[in-house]
């Protein structure tokens, strides 16, 4: 049996790094791999890591019980660290501030992943210059029952579009069921601008491919792979490439050549497989720092779109309310404002759980309970969330019963189960106004 106190230690380019618990396992359920193992994967494509994390502030998210436990953020650099790691301090819209680690070798990326931390979250600046970011970042979210194939056209439309923008997109599997694409840019626009001109492309992207793409913030409006633009408002962040997702192959966040985009499937790189592909081929993204673009072509575009009656879209709930920003309301909430009737969806809140798998069976029970309104969802009726807490993810999952019948619409009862793990702060915070 494996002594989960064994602990390792590594000498990595002159330092020393110690793997506490090194046989304990991260992955159990269908690949074995241990926190040692996850240590040596990112040794062994370091380099690759480290090309979209160097010099970066990181958010460390810890899976202290590995993936198939739960996870936390944690913004603020640990107190007991090394002398070596660099830290600096952000600023978030709340008007906080954290001081963060910022990592610039193999040995400080094999000191978080110490720490569990599987995935790689770093923000989209660097460490000299924290207000304006050097990336745009293409989020592609497939809804529920969106092919892959459906995905790889809509990432494809991207490629299509940048290029016209004067810009060059760098894809990668999410390492789930989406895929990203970062543009490097000249750090010369603030947050805002940046997410401004991801909005244009979100909305340029659905306009032509309509039936494939959207750019509507809310999960009750959208349909087929959502763009989701505010991954590029400040504070947000997604894994960058190589991060291991917490999925039961251990998937890997893939860099790709877009001559590979049509092909590509997701499960091909994981932690096996990964480490084999980065000694044949190398990183196929190791060019990107050479290639920054401008925003000036989106941004007109942006314009464009404003001047045609298009105003700001929904930001992330945390954020303030924006200057031309409309209701922060999802439309089944939302309150008639006079001038046209709106259409509210009807949505009922069926679980609610720190755990993905016990929201999931919730949700079966839910089926089993309510037959035939159940045989009337279509895939896409069924929302699940993964809600951010304070410093935590959670699960709730909805149902949309707009495909079926009122006589047959079961009311909201209590979610089973309802172990909201935010309630409590949420309900002594202050009220704020929805409009």
């Amino acid at each position: 049996m494996a002594q989960e106190g064994r602990t390792e230690v590594l000498q990595i380019e002159g330092r020393e790094v110690s793997v506490t618990n090194a046989d304990k396992l991260y992955f159990s359920k269908q690949t074995k791999l241990t926190k040692l193992d996850l240590v040596r994967y990112y040794l062994s494509i370091a380099p690759g890591a480290l090309g979209g994390i160097r010099d970066r502030p990181i958010v460390l998210k810890r899976f202290v019980d590995g993936a198939e436990g739960g996870a936390f953020y944690q913004k603020r650099a640990p107190t007991n660290r090394p002398p070596w790691l660099r830290t600096i301090t952000l600023s978030f819209p709340s008007g906080r501030t954290a001081e963060e680690i910022v990592l610039d070798d193999a040995a400080g990326l094999a000191w978080i992943v110490n720490l569990g931390c599987i995935e790689l979250h770093p923000h989209p600046v660097r460490a000299g210059d924290l207000e304006h970011p050097d990336e745009l970042r293409v989020d592609l979210d497939p809804g529920p029952g969106v092919s892959w194939d459906d995905v790889r056209q809509v990432a494809l439309e991207v490629k299509v579009l940048l290029e016209e923008m004067g810009l060059r997109g760098w894809p990668k599997t999410s390492g789930s069921r989406g895929m990203h694409i970062n543009v490097r840019i000249h750090p010369r626009w603030t947050f805002i601008e940046v997410r401004r001109a991801a909005l244009a492309l979100s909305r340029a992207i659905e306009r032509r491919t309509p039936a494939l793409a959207t750019s509507k913030w809310w999960k009750e409006e959208r349909h087929g792979v959502f763009l989701d633009y505010n991954q590029n408002a400040k504070d947000r962040t997604t894994c960058s490439a190589y991060s291991v997702r917490p999925l039961p192959d251990a998937r890997v966040s893939a860099p790709l050549d877009w001559d590979e985009v049509p092909d590509c499937e997701p499960s091909d790189f994981t932690v096996l497989t990964m480490p084999r592909r980065f000694t044949e081929i190398g990183d196929p993204h190791s060019e990107i720092d050479k290639s920054p673009g401008s925003l000036d072509k989106l941004l007109e575009l942006a314009a464009e779109d404003e001047a045609a009656g298009l105003g700001d879209a929904p930001w992330p709930p945390h954020f303030r309310k924006m200057e031309g920003e409309g209701r922060r309301v999802a439309p089944s909430r939302a309150k008639s404002d006079g001038k046209k009737p709106r259409i509210k969806m009807p949505l009922v809140v069926v679980a609610n759980s720190s755990s993905r798998e016990a929201a999931l069976a919730g949700l079966a029970r839910w089926r089993e309970k309510h037959a035939a309104a159940a045989e009337l969802l279509a895939v896409d009726d069924v929302l699940v969330d993964s809600m951010r807490g304070r410093s935590s993810t959670w699960t709730r999952i909805r149902v949309n019963l707009r495909h079926v019948p009122e006589e047959l619409r079961p009311a909201q009862e209590t979610p089973d189960p309802d172990d909201d793990p935010t309630r409590e702060w949420r309900a002594h915070r202050p009220q704020k106004n929805e409009e």
